[in-house]
């Protein structure tokens, strides 16, 4: 029996692994923060009862101690795969409280893989370790596009905070033989994403508007956003959870870049969006004064705020993932940004 430790689970990426995790007739625990249990359960609601739910934290040693001691001693097991997507994983947020960010993101991993290194060998080589990276650990990418060599220049609390855990991850597997791979995962997203992305607030504006006339729309009924020229490499979380159960099948341990190795603007991504309910937006002025309109109806659609930059913007994420689609035969289904919408608008 093959059995699988999440934390992060009540998250966009938890709730799609633990579905394909479940097809492939896992058994699976996942780590639950106490105070996520109200908000996030609706990620899982329909799945809830074939998960072993755990409270527990990725920032307290003796809570992840206990939970992976227990799985051990209560399960006659293959192998024990451990996914850390615990994180806080807002870009923007994570200037407000680095801190935290640091503690979840980073000292999270080590304690992690700490407690991996301490078990009796035998218990020890029966785990495979996975550990969420991100396309921001490039920032101000040092070459276009971006692989697994590729040097990081973080931009962020978060994107640094990930870098330690990529390295430490690395460390840990050269230093104790510990099976573990860091997935690099460029933008990811689906309808399960949070509120507060970038991504998932131009489709719930769009899902809001779609069916308002000219009589029943309100000039308060405008899209508020950052930087929309910033570029980026959009996929589907569906597609990038696969790959990171891929990673763990295979012999050895390893990094890869997981992306769609395409990069667009967040104005390109407005436009395709709204192309899909009939709305071809035009854009006017310049800077933090440009809003989108409605081209037929001449509605201010969306505006720019300053209050949505980043202290230090990143600009242009563009993946390479040759490594895992040949290494790995890893093929996404969603394939090109218009499935992606697609699937955002549809769910």
């Amino acid at each position: 029996m093959k059995i699988a430790l999440i934390t992060g689970i009540t998250g966009q990426d938890g709730s799609y692994l633990s579905r394909l995790l479940l097809k492939k007739n896992y058994k699976i625990y996942g780590i639950v923060r106490r105070n996520s249990e109200i908000f996030n359960y609706m990620r899982l609601v329909d799945i809830k009862n074939h998960l072993n739910l755990i409270y527990g934290d990725v920032t307290d040693s003796l809570s992840i101690s206990n939970i992976i001691n227990n799985i051990i001693s209560n399960n006659d097991y293959e192998v024990l795969e451990i996914y850390n997507l615990a994180a806080q994983s807002h870009v923007h947020i994570s200037f407000d409280i680095p801190e935290y960010t640091a503690q979840v993101d980073g000292v999270g991993t080590l304690k992690l893989l700490e407690n991996i290194r301490i078990l009796k060998k035998g218990d020890r080589d029966k785990i495979k370790f996975y550990q969420a990276g991100t396309s921001e650990m490039f920032g101000k990418v040092l070459e276009i596009p971006q692989t697994e060599i590729t040097p990081f220049n973080p931009q962020s609390p978060y994107a640094t905070a990930k870098v330690y855990s990529h390295f430490i991850t690395k460390n840990y597997r050269e230093s104790y033989d510990i099976f573990a791979c860091n997935g690099i995962l460029f933008n990811h997203e689906s309808n399960k994403r949070g509120e507060n992305f970038v991504t998932k607030k131009i489709i719930n504006y769009i899902k809001k508007i779609k069916n308002l006339t000219p009589d029943t729309w309100s000039i308060d009924d405008v899209l508020v956003l950052g930087n929309i020229n910033s570029k980026r490499d959009w996929g589907h979380a569906e597609d990038y959870v696969e790959a990171m159960w891929l990673m763990l099948q295979e012999k050895l341990p390893d990094d890869y870049v997981i992306g769609m190795g395409k990069t667009y603007t967040i104005r390109e991504f407005i436009e395709k969006a709204f192309k899909k309910i009939d709305i071809e937006i035009e854009w006017k002025g310049k800077e933090l004064d440009e809003v989108g309109l409605d081209k037929h109806t001449k509605n201010i659609l969306v505006k720019i705020d300053a209050k949505f930059f980043r202290p230090n913007e990143v600009d242009l994420l563009l993946s390479d993932p040759r490594k895992a689609k040949t290494k790995l035969n890893w093929q996404p289904k969603y394939d090109n940004l218009d499935k992606l919408i697609d699937s955002m608008l549809s769910d």
